[in-house]
C-alpha cells in the first residue's frame, strides 16, 4: 500500500495555523498536514500517572499536574508538552478556582480542585459518600481511577420520581467542586480564540444513553428499555430538555470562541452496538435526535464532536442523520471497527477524530516499532482526502510505556506531513 500524501505533494509553501488546519479537516476537506490532537478534549487526553511518567521521559522538570477530571484521573497537558508533540487542539471546559496538592494512586504528585475532598471507607477506598451516607463513586487503593458504586438514584422507580432528583441529575455533567462560572470560562476562551492559534475544542457532556444507565445502574436501565419503557424515555427525555437548557448558556458565553463542541455518549460495546439497532433506533435516537438538533441549531458553523466507545459501525448512518459531524475514539480493535471500510464507507459524511493508534494492545503492549506501524497504517487509511484529526483511541491509561507515547505523537507528525 502507498503512504498517504498530501494532495498537492512535495513541500508546503503556505503552511496553516492549527485553528485552519483543524477546521480544514472539520470542512471535510484536506489540510496542509494532518492535525494532532494531544489531549484536546476529556476524551483524548492522558491520565495522570501516565502524564508524569512521560514528562519525566521528555526530561521536562517543573509544572503541575492539574487534575482537570477527577473520575478518571486526567491530567491537563501544559502548552510545553502540547508543542513538543505539535498539537493542534486546546481543551475548554469549566475549571476549578483553586487548587491543592495531592497524589496519584502511584504515589506520583497532582493537584486537585480545593473543594474535592474523598473520604476513607472501610476497604481502604477513597470515596465521594451520597446524602445516604454511602458512597457514590469509589477509587480502590491500587485502581488508577474512580468508578460508580451502584446506582446513582435508586429511589427512581417511576417516572413521577424524576423531578425531585432535578438538580443531582444536572450535576452529572458538571461536578461541583469545577466552580468557574461561565464568565469565567468565556474569558479564557475568548484569550485562547484571540491570544493563540489553537483550535478551541468546547466540553459540554450532553450524556443521554450513558447518564440514564449511572442514574439506575447500568442492569436496571437496560431491563427498563426492555420492560418499562415508559421509565426509560421518561428519564431520557428529562436528561435531553436538562442538557438543552443548558447548552443554551453555555454556547451564549462561549460560542463566538470554539471551532467544535465535543459530547459524549458511549453506544458500543468490543463486539457491537450495546443495544439492537431497531431498539436504538425506537427508543433512544429520539431524544439523542431532540438534543443534537436543537444544539445544531444555535451552533452556527461550528462542528459537533460526539465520543462514542466501541463498535458503533451499525449506528453511524443513524449518527450522521442526527446531526453528528465528528465520530470519536473510533476504536478500530472493535468489531466492525477497520479504518480502511470506515474511510471509505462513511469518509465523505463524517469527520474521524481519534483512531491513530489502539489503545487495547499496541500502544500498551508494543514495541516503538509497532506503534509506528500502526501509526503509518492509520493515518493512510484515514488521511486521504481530509475529514481526519488523529490522535490515539480514548485516553492513555498508567503502565503505557512513556516512549510508545512519544513515539505515536513523532510518527503521527512524521507521516502525517
Amino acid at each position: 500500500m502507498a503512504p498517504w500524501t498530501h494532495a498537492e505533494s512535495g513541500e508546503n509553501t503556505m503552511a496553516m495555523t492549527s485553528r485552519e488546519r483543524v477546521r480544514a479537516a472539520l470542512a471535510g476537506e484536506e489540510p496542509d498536514r494532518v492535525p494532532l490532537d494531544c489531549g484536546g478534549t476529556e476524551v483524548t487526553g492522558l491520565h495522570g500517572i501516565a502524564y508524569n511518567a512521560l514528562k519525566e521521559h521528555l526530561g521536562f522538570k517543573g509544572g503541575s499536574t492539574r487534575l482537570f477530571h477527577i473520575y478518571m484521573q486526567l491530567a491537563a497537558v501544559e502548552a510545553s508538552v502540547r508543542e513538543r508533540f505539535h498539537g493542534d487542539v486546546v481543551r475548554l471546559s469549566i475549571e476549578a478556582k483553586q487548587w491543592k496538592p495531592w497524589t496519584l494512586a502511584d504515589g506520583s504528585p497532582c493537584e486537585v480542585p480545593e473543594g474535592w475532598n474523598p473520604v476513607r471507607i472501610e476497604d481502604g477506598s477513597e470515596a465521594l459518600m451520597g446524602m445516604d451516607g454511602k458512597p457514590l463513586i469509589k477509587r480502590l487503593p491500587d485502581a488508577p481511577w474512580y468508578s460508580p458504586v451502584g446506582p446513582i438514584c435508586p429511589l427512581i422507580q417511576e417516572p413521577g420520581d424524576i423531578k425531585q432528583y432535578g438538580a443531582l441529575l444536572r450535576m452529572l455533567d458538571r461536578s461541583p467542586w469545577f466552580d468557574e462560572s461561565l464568565d469565567d470560562v468565556a474569558a479564557r476562551a475568548k484569550h485562547l480564540h484571540i491570544e493563540t492559534d489553537y483550535a478551541v475544542a468546547g466540553i459540554f457532556g450532553g450524556h443521554i444513553f450513558a447518564q440514564s444507565q449511572l442514574i439506575r445502574g447500568m442492569d436496571n436501565f437496560m431491563c427498563d428499555l426492555l420492560a418499562n419503557e415508559t421509565l426509560a424515555c421518561a428519564l431520557m427525555d428529562t436528561l435531553a430538555q436538562a442538557h438543552i437548557e443548558d447548552f443554551d448558556a453555555y454556547i451564549t458565553a462561549v460560542g463566538p470562541y470554539l471551532d467544535v463542541v465535543c459530547i459524549s455518549d458511549d453506544l458500543g460495546a468490543q463486539q457491537g452496538p450495546q443495544l439492537d439497532p431497531a431498539m436504538f433506533r425506537r427508543l433512544v435516537k429520539p431524544y439523542m435526535k431532540k438534543l443534537y438538533g436543537h444544539m445544531k441549531s444555535k451552533m452556527g458553523d461550528k462542528k459537533l464532536f460526539l465520543h462514542s466507545c466501541g463498535s458503533v459501525y451499525d449506528l453511524i448512518p443513524d449518527l450522521i442523520e442526527i446531526g453528528v459531524d465528528v465520530l470519536n475514539p473510533v476504536q478500530v480493535s472493535a468489531a466492525s471497527m477497520d479504518s480502511k471500510k470506515l474511510k471509505a464507507e462513511f469518509g465523505n459524511d463524517i469527520v474521524f477524530w481519534g483512531g491513530g493508534c489502539d489503545t487495547q494492545r499496541v500502544l500498551p503492549l508494543g514495541s516503538t516499532q509497532d506503534v509506528r506501524d500502526e501509526v503509518k497504517r492509520r493515518i493512510d487509511d484515514f488521511a486521504p482526502g481530509g475529514g481526519y484529526v488523529f490522535t490515539q483511541v480514548h485516553n492513555i491509561q498508567p503502565g503505557v510505556p512513556p516512549e510508545n507515547i512519544a513515539a505515536m505523537f513523532d510518527a503521527a507528525w512524521e507521516f502525517g506531513g
